[in-house]
């Protein structure tokens, strides 16, 4: 009988990889996972709580998008676990729903994979966002400064409008200003740049995502087609079953979709009532009709191989 027959038997890159390299691991992985986990409740409660004023709202929205990942992370964890007690379960069964449960743990446990892509890719999004609380923080000292100044300046005109002090902290005010100008628009530039950049990271990891789990969706139903779901009556002898083949050769098609697959190929676009910019998704869906379809479970001839077996 054959078993398994892994998507994770090649390693080399995807097109997509090719397209756009992939990023180094998330650095929210492997550590205190869960929900209802201490950190992350710690991070849940204290997020905001400390650092500058001016970047507590920020700090809060990256806190929270960790804890976003990491329960990503268990989901997948989960995932892998459900497709190997699939295959499990299925090997006690008919040799039919044997082979089928066993292709399917394969596609359940390249989604958890495709998981993990995504977590270090979802992870640019927040690293960038961070790098804006980053720059927020360092602007607060200009702010404070400047605040503090004027708070002394009208002190001292309430106290002693006569005091020499005051013309010395007005030149001192003017400088501030002139500092904190500069700063308030590094920040205002650099805020509209890394915002744009950091959504640009977060929406082509979930088009990604999503495209290459409908392209497993796909595969994993043309391989329910294989299973003989007819009733038999009691006695009967249900065909001897005959698509080993047919289900190995859907597996090995899914890896080719989802190795060749680019952001460029992408088939959901949105469909804006209102033009802006250079965009026109209309024309670029018409470039990109050929994206690979699933197709029906078919019969098919190769030369004879050894499955490799699922990692784990």
């Amino acid at each position: 009988m054959h078993r398994t027959y892994s998507l994770r038997n090649s390693r080399a890159p995807t097109a997509s990889q090719l397209q756009n390299p992939a990023p180094p691991p998330a650095t929210t992985k492997n550590r205190f996972f869960g929900r209802g986990g201490l950190a992350n409740s710690l991070r849940k409660n204290t997020a905001g709580a400390f650092g500058p004023e001016l970047a507590r709202k920020l700090s809060q929205l990256v806190k929270v998008e960790k804890n976003v990942l990491r329960s990503i992370e268990v989901a997948a964890n989960e995932r892998r676990d459900a497709a190997r007690q699939l295959s499990v379960w299925g090997l006690e069964n008919d040799d039919d729903v044997s082979d089928i449960t066993d292709k399917l743990g394969v596609l359940i446990y390249e989604i958890s994979e495709l998981d993990d892509q995504f977590i270090d890719r979802y992870d640019q999004y927040r690293l960038t966002i961070k790098s804006i609380r980053d720059i927020e923080g360092s602007v607060q000292p200009s702010r404070d400064r400047k605040a503090k100044i004027t708070d002394k300046i009208a002190y001292l005109k309430y106290k002693d409008p006569a005091s020499t002090k005051i013309e010395v902290l007005e030149q001192e005010l003017v400088r501030a200003e002139a500092e904190s100008l500069v700063a308030e628009a590094q920040l205002s530039n650099i805020t509209r740049s890394k915002l744009r950049a950091a959504f640009n990271y977060q929406f082509d990891s979930i088009v990604e995502h999503s495209e290459k789990l409908a392209l497993i969706a796909g595969y994993g139903k043309a391989l329910l087609e294989l299973l003989d779901d007819s009733p038999v009556t009691p006695g009967e002898t249900r065909p001897a079953y005959d698509g080993y083949e047919a289900s190995k050769q859907i597996i090995i098609d899914a890896e080719t979709a989802l190795n060749e697959w680019t952001l460029d190929a992408a088939q959901v676009k949105p469909s804006l009532s209102l033009r802006h910019g250079d965009y026109d998704y209309e024309e670029e869906e018409e470039e990109h009709d050929g994206l690979a379809e699933v197709p029906e479970a078919t019969e098919h001839h190769w030369v004879d191989e050894e499955p490799a077996q699922a990692t784990a």
